[in-house]
């Protein structure tokens, strides 16, 4: 059978556009915001790191989940993917906008030899959303700004992670994947103890979720253990709500799918 009239697919109801940060730096903003007449405190809204490499699967099973949320526990909201200008699924910019620390300290050698790319730009990018992209959404879109998340996976879990220890009020819920805490790991750590040492006296309001695949427990880097001790850690904060999934059988990138699809009940079970 010959094929006629192909053309190109597009996600339904999606946008995306190109955002200039003040710094200089472009981002491909994907947005996928639902078609129903939105509740009066607005859409819970999902900001996702490495947008070009999750957006669509995200989008698809929040289409998914949320047709009969009586029965998942999903309801419609606004989804972001914050991505860069490739059509690769990962650029390494997000080297920069996702590590902390002093980018003229040298980090350990990696494996093939090669140079790193530049790090410690989190707070930066951490501004970026603050003060340029929440804005812009608030102002475009009925935001429920009591009721967003931030995903992100890999060196995005431990962005995830540092934004959560030091501005815990950014979001509602914090969702960290396969987090590469071994990068340059005393400076989370110190991150943690001060952000446990600031729950004591101030009120924490927030949910975490921390997932990883069973296979990597036998990651290189210790990454499996690394993130179940700190969840475990974390599990004396008062007023944050922990959770922490092994997915079995699965590894550092096949864990992406099962935790995609477990994070969004999370969201609003845990908002609920």
């Amino acid at each position: 059978m010959k094929a006629e009239n192909r053309q190109p697919f597009t996600i339904a109801g999606a946008t995306q556009h190109t955002m200039i940060s003040n710094q200089g730096h472009p981002y491909r903003i994907l947005i996928s915001a639902p078609q129903e007449e939105p509740p009066s405190e607005g859409f819970p809204i999902i900001y996702l790191l490495d947008g070009n490499a999750i957006f669509a699967t995200v989008v698809e099973a929040m289409r998914i989940q949320s047709r009969k949320p009586e029965k998942t526990g999903v309801y419609p909201a606004i989804i972001v993917g914050i991505g860069y200008e490739t059509e690769a699924p990962f650029s390494s910019r997000r080297f920069t906008d996702y590590t902390m620390g002093n980018p003229e300290i040298d980090l350990p050698e990696q494996p093939d030899g090669s140079p790193w790319p530049e790090h410690g730009g989190a707070e930066v990018f951490a501004s970026f959303i603050e003060e340029e992209l929440k804005p812009e959404l608030d102002y475009s879109y009925p935001v429920d700004k009591n009721n967003q998340a931030i995903f992100g996976h890999s060196l995005g879990g431990l962005y995830v992670l540092n934004s959560l220890f030091t501005r815990p009020a950014s979001f509602k819920t914090y969702i960290a994947g396969s987090p590469s805490i071994h990068w340059n790991n005393e400076i989370i750590y110190q991150k943690e103890k001060m952000f446990l040492q600031q729950s004591e006296s101030e009120n924490i309001s927030a949910n975490l979720l921390i997932g990883l695949g069973e296979h990597e427990q036998w990651h290189h880097t210790n990454m499996g253990d690394l993130a179940k001790e700190m969840a475990d850690r974390l599990q004396s904060c008062q007023g944050l709500n922990v959770t922490f999934i092994e997915f079995a059988g699965e590894g550092h990138v096949s864990v992406l799918p099962p935790l995609i699809s477990k994070s969004l009940p999370f969201i609003f079970s845990a908002n609920g």
